[in-house]
């Protein structure tokens, strides 16, 4: 634990929280490393994020990249900090000298040469954690520079996402996030080694590794069955219906069929004695080999039911089914709402119409209860000044290194 110990208020905040009075300062940027400083956010610990005096990228960037910073940003504090400056380096290694955990995810040598690598921390600090996440783990390709994008194309996942000839990203940023969460889980076990052992370690985890952890299945299929994975679009599937089927009003609905016991059910329900009766397709993997003809056929007789009306029929029958959902269309999801899974958090840079929003939680159950909101994301520099006034600075040296651009301090609003 560090001697700096949180306020009452997030005390009693988080006193259940399993990471409680473990201390992390983060230099981290994007996604990756910010999705590991908010799991272990939501976990207790107290996160305090070192931001450029000009803030985090993120908090300016449009279009997709616009939700990133009040997504991967809460239970956090903000100290903006010029780590050029000897003041800044100072500020950060006093810092440091409080935390328990330092994670980073800049680009090879960044933090180096600011003196803040982990060889240079760990002299001075034998019991400190430290987390390194990157586009790649050390070997011929670790001074790449890469982005989740870059590893999904060589790392086989937009290959198995795109129809054949079309590579195609996933829709969200997985290998980032997966990379953060496992930097998280390393953390979670190093702090476990340092009650055992006294000592603190590097933790390292890469976005190439991640992606290949993610499509290790398919590698594996290739290894039992000699035979390359085709793209998803076009694979043969493991089961015999698991489709989106294109309904009345032209509206789509996914409709799974995946085991014997449920074609029978299936069949009884839409009176489909006849396929029900047909010898070729009478188990699953014979319905796989009829996929040729047994989808098309499916779709012409389910053509003419609402979503709406399958949806309910594969509900009362414990069938597996799903809408075609948009993200934004999950804010009003009523198991979300209703489990608590969506928090309310202020907005770190309202707009003048937007000035709250709603954010999914850890999809984690802890003691029965959901790990919440403490803090919302941080403006730029709202906890500047009371954490330097936690590390000995007065009043009139706050105020000079504001003056001198060392730090900077959110205004009142």
């Amino acid at each position: 634990m560090n001697e700096n110990q949180p306020t009452q208020e997030e005390a009693s905040a988080s006193k259940a929280l399993p990471l409680a009075g473990i201390r992390v300062v983060e230099f981290t940027h994007m996604v990756m490393g910010p999705t590991c400083g908010l799991v272990l956010g939501d976990l207790g610990a107290e996160v305090i994020k070192v931001e450029p005096i000009a803030g985090d990228n993120t908090r300016r960037l449009l279009g997709l990249g616009a939700g990133f910073f009040p997504n991967y940003n809460r239970n956090k504090k903000s100290i903006a900090i010029d780590l050029h400056t000897d003041a800044g380096k100072k500020i950060a290694h006093q810092l440091i000298a409080t935390a328990d955990i330092v994670s980073e995810n800049f680009k090879a040598g960044t933090i180096e040469r600011l003196g803040l690598g982990y060889a240079d921390l760990a002299k001075q600090h034998p019991r400190l954690i430290y987390l390194s996440m990157k586009g790649f783990l050390p070997g011929p390709y670790e001074h790449r520079t890469a982005l989740d994008e870059v590893v999904q194309m060589m790392g086989g996942l937009a290959y198995m996402t795109g129809p054949a000839g079309q590579p195609l990203r996933a829709g969200a940023s997985v290998n980032d996030m997966m990379g953060g969460i496992f930097a998280a889980l390393g953390a979670i076990a190093a702090l476990r080694s340092r009650d055992i052992t006294g000592k603190g370690q590097e933790v390292q985890s890469a976005l190439f590794e991640n992606n290949i952890f993610l499509v290790g299945q398919h590698m594996m299929q290739y290894a039992v069955t000699g035979k390359p994975a085709s793209p998803m679009p076009s694979r043969i599937s493991s089961w015999g219906i698991y489709d989106v089927f294109t309904v009345k009003n032209d509206e789509q609905i996914f409709l799974a069929v995946v085991t014997d016991t449920s074609w029978k059910i299936f069949c009884e329900i839409f009176g489909f004695q006849d396929l029900f009766a047909d010898e070729r397709i009478t188990s699953n993997n014979l319905r796989v080999e009829a996929r040729e003809w047994l989808i098309p056929e499916l779709r012409a007789r389910l053509k003419g039911y609402s979503a709406q009306t399958l949806a309910d029929l594969f509900e009362q029958n414990g069938l597996p089914y799903a809408p075609i959902s948009k993200p934004h269309e999950l804010l009003n999801d009523p198991h979300l709402t209703e489990t608590g899974g969506l928090a309310r958090i202020r907005l770190p840079d309202p707009q003048e119409d937007r000035i709250e929003g709603l954010t999914p939680l850890l999809p984690l159950v802890m003691d029965g209860e959901r790990l919440g909101v403490r803090l919302d994301p941080p403006r730029l520099g709202e906890h500047t000044s009371a954490i330097l006034e936690s590390l000995g600075y007065g009043v009139m040296d706050i105020a000079q290194l504001c003056r001198d651009g060392v730090v900077r301090i959110r205004e009142a609003a």
